[in-house]
């Protein structure tokens, strides 16, 4: 299942989680929640909150788990990668 990441433009570890993503050529789709405008930021910040009970970020979604913040071994775990 492809991962979907829930991001804030500045946020480092938002970066950093795409840096890693991205060296593992690992495809995912992504939203950057603070630049999303009207409806569609309301309804990122919702899944946001409804997934982790907070509005942390980043959030990796990966089926019906996911991570919040930066953890590698919990990627690693659910994305089956070293």
């Amino acid at each position: 299942m492809k991962p979907f990441l829930y991001a804030l433009s500045t946020c480092f570890h938002c970066q950093r989680t795409k840096k890693w993503l991205a060296e593992r050529n690992i495809s995912y789709d992504y939203a950057d929640v603070d630049l999303a405008t009207g409806e569609e930021r309301q309804r990122l910040a919702k899944e946001v909150l409804d997934l982790t009970g907070a509005s942390q970020f980043p959030v990796v979604k990966i089926g019906d788990k996911h991570v919040v913040g930066f953890n590698e071994e919990r990627l690693k775990e659910l994305l089956g990668v070293k």
